[in-house]
């Protein structure tokens, strides 16, 4: 009976972001679900895997000092048609700055289509970097998100910093990390 009411959830929440559209318009706003209060909203904890089911908790963000979440969708052309830059990003970032994914309609760990998906697109664009597969907090999470592409950046201590970027704009991203880095 979970399982259904979570892949019902996850219908819901895949249905909104088709209505809502991926974001192709690219708009810096403050989502008052994701980050109600720049730096003082904490990133929920998660025990979630990647695509290749290795097991990543909240403890990532420590691992930097900043961590910028980019949340796709494999349905999103505008998701898909970033991954090149995103890509090339995540291996020419600096020292203490990464980049990880959160693939919000892969359904679970056993998603296999999904995550095939997902993995192919990641592999054809060259994008090598960490992508989440949302366990039910990260899925709640998501709920906040009114567009995909939205990426939004947490820093060391696991808090959400900065406003989102809603849409494709890997350069928005690059100025916010260089901002965060230099303050």
């Amino acid at each position: 009976m979970k399982a259904f009411w979570q892949a019902g959830g996850i219908l819901v929440l895949a249905a909104g972001f088709f209505l809502v559209g991926c974001g192709s318009g690219v708009a810096e706003q403050p989502m008052a679900k994701v980050a109600a209060q720049q730096g003082q909203e904490d990133f929920p904890s998660f025990r979630a895997v990647d695509l290749q089911g290795n097991e990543v908790t909240k403890e990532i963000f420590a691992q930097k000092k900043i961590t910028v979440v980019n949340i796709w969708g494999t349905f999103c052309p505008p998701c898909i048609g970033e991954m090149p830059e995103l890509g090339d990003w995540a291996r020419n970032m600096p020292a203490d700055a990464q980049l990880i994914g959160i693939v919000c309609d892969v359904m679970d760990r056993q998603d296999a289509g999904s995550i095939g998906t997902a993995k192919k697109i990641l592999g054809e664009a060259g994008a090598e970097f960490v992508n989440l597969v949302p366990d039910e907090a990260l899925m709640k999470y998501l709920e906040g998100v009114e567009a995909v592409p939205t990426t939004i950046f947490v820093n060391s201590e696991g808090k959400v910093v900065g406003s989102p970027v809603v849409g494709a704009d890997v350069e928005a991203y690059k100025a916010f990390v260089r901002k965060y880095l230099h303050e």
